[in-house]
């Protein structure tokens, strides 16, 4: 009898952990087709891959073991990435969160110092730190798979927020694929680009250097400043910045 309760007990535990756990909210966009851009640019082959591959490792890993709702995600690709519709789509995914909650955007596609290119018109940094400024999460991240994204980092593009009490809020973790003065880089023999192929690989597990199924952003940014750093043969270096803790989680897998 002793011995089933304690079974029973250490079954409780264990669904009990599943149950705390927090959820992710996720919007990922690619934007490959950039015919209907202001202005002129290039179209591009993989963006649209990589926003379907990070969907991906969010869901698949999410669900592997665990129910579907613990993840919330949207996915706008080409002509459905307007900057209308990924404004709307971070306030509503974005607000739901809770504190213990990761919040989670994601972008490939062409950039400049101080936001992204979508299908008609630019998103800026400011825009999307005033939509997960909306949401109680202390655990908030943008990956950015983009050509010099890592000008969001300038102060020029986080000053205006500095007196607004709700965009001090954000705290947010920013993983960028280049630096300021660098192209991201992409090969025809590859699925996805540079970044987002070592993102994938890192929140896959190969960045869990102390395999407690829990990558940190510290974890995730040595791994992949790392790999594509020797893909790109020095060209390209991803660059963090934020107000958040080494140990933030990033993935739980």
């Amino acid at each position: 009898m002793r011995t089933n309760r304690i079974l029973l007990f250490s079954l409780m535990l264990f669904a009990f952990s599943f149950f705390v756990e927090g959820k992710t909210f996720l919007v990922s966009i690619g934007v490959s087709d950039y015919s209907h851009y202001p202005y002129r640019v290039m179209s591009l082959r993989l963006p649209i891959r990589d926003a379907k591959t990070v969907a991906d490792i969010y869901t698949i890993n999410r669900t592997k073991k665990r129910d579907n709702g613990s993840i919330d995600y949207v996915l706008l690709l080409d002509s459905l990435a307007t900057k209308d519709r990924i404004i709307r789509a971070m306030n509503k995914v974005y607000r739901q969160a809770q504190e213990d909650d990761i919040v989670v955007f994601f972008f490939s596609g062409h950039g400049y110092n101080g936001g992204f290119c979508v299908y008609d018109g630019d998103v800026e940094y400011s825009d999307i730190r005033k939509a997960m400024s909306k949401s109680k999460s202390k655990n908030k991240m943008i990956f950015a798979d983009a050509c010099r994204s890592g000008g969001l980092r300038g102060e020029r593009y986080t000053s205006s927020l500095s007196n607004d009490s709700t965009g001090k809020k954000a705290n947010v973790m920013l993983l960028l694929s280049s630096r300021t003065n660098e192209n991201s880089a992409e090969r025809t023999d590859m699925k996805n680009g540079f970044f987002t192929e070592y993102l994938k690989k890192g929140l896959g597990g190969n960045a869990d250097v102390n395999r407690d199924r829990m990558i940190t952003a510290k974890e995730l940014f040595d791994f992949v400043s790392k790999g594509v750093a020797e893909i790109s043969y020095g060209k390209q270096h991803p660059v963090m910045w934020g107000n958040f803790d080494d140990n933030m989680p990033v993935m739980k897998w």
